[in-house]
């Protein structure tokens, strides 16, 4: 006899071995749809998680961070299917989760442009509709230190970081948005748990964290998702770009920038300028804040 013990505390007997799926299934059909992953001893594994003993599962859905970032590496292998069905020659390099989306690595034969992204979208999009599995080809084990794995996504298969949705359905609410690089390009997109999400995101930022390289990348996305929390319309550059680049194209579009360096991730504060190049200096997030969400109002 398994016993699963859930988050609310309370226990399920199973009289076999049975995966983190039917866990959710046997909760309720809905929770299973809605699964991207799961939790077993507080360890993110794949719904195909053979669970073989007592535990503590829980399961991850797109509306918790996990899930989001789970949703967005899923898409970075989506994407690396879709550019080799479209160019075969292409050799992959890398992808994942980052920030609000996600990216791939690609050495092509010739430099693609941003024109040509909305051909590679369409065939995401088609790969999505299909409902493609996505199946890690050895299975796991909670205790596992392995940071890459083999997955494969329909007749695909590629090392990458896991866990990854089930299956390409739960993908819908995604763009592509960016590409930089010369012989060796990335990809950028952004993928979200629903359309209103996506559509939310599109919307002009009011302000926008910029990373000096990549060394800052989780501290400027925790900064954004401190302005949200707040309220504030923030979104983040966090793609592998000059920092000069990144506030010359945004200082046209969006009100505020945030620049973070490492003397910033160290001190736990920003660099804030505005669009127009006014030089606001050093600011800790509760002063940005203060400076731009809505004045106050108190009563007499």
């Amino acid at each position: 006899m398994i016993h699963i013990t859930l988050p609310d505390g309370s226990l399920r007997e199973y009289d076999q071995p049975l995966t983190v799926y039917e866990v959710a299934a046997s909760i309720s059909l809905g929770l299973a749809n809605a699964a991207v992953a799961g939790r077993v001893d507080g360890v993110l594994v794949d719904c195909g998680f053979l669970i073989e003993g007592d535990a503590r599962v829980s399961i991850v859905t797109p509306q918790e961070p996990d899930g989001l970032e789970i949703l967005r590496r899923s898409c970075a292998l989506m994407l690396a299917m879709s550019v080799k069905q479209l160019h075969p020659n292409a050799q992959l390099r890398a992808g994942s989760s980052l920030g609000d989306g996600f990216f791939y690595e690609f050495a092509f034969q010739r430099s693609l442009t941003l024109a040509e992204l909305p051909v590679i979208e369409a065939r995401m999009r088609a790969l999505a509709a299909t409902n493609h599995s996505i199946r890690r080809a050895t299975a796991p084990r909670a205790t596992s230190t392995e940071r890459l794995s083999l997955y494969r996504l329909g007749d695909f298969e590629s090392f990458a970081e896991g866990p990854h949705v089930p299956a390409t359905k739960v993908l819908q609410a995604f763009t592509l948005d960016h590409i930089s690089g010369t012989s060796q390009q990335r990809i950028y997109g952004t993928c979200w748990s629903s359309q209103q999400e996506l559509d939310t995101w599109r919307a002009p930022p009011q302000v926008m964290v910029v990373n000096i390289d990549e060394r800052q990348t989780a501290y400027a996305h925790s900064v954004t998702q401190a302005l949200r929390r707040r309220e504030l319309r923030a979104n983040s550059d966090l793609r592998n770009e000059k920092i000069s680049h990144k506030i010359r194209q945004h200082s046209q579009k969006v009100p505020y920038l945030l620049v973070v360096g490492e003397k910033e991730k160290e001190g736990g504060f920003v660099s804030m300028r505005s669009g127009s190049g006014e030089d606001f200096g050093e600011k800790g997030i509760e002063a940005v804040c203060e400076l731009l969400g809505p004045p106050k109002t108190g009563g007499v």
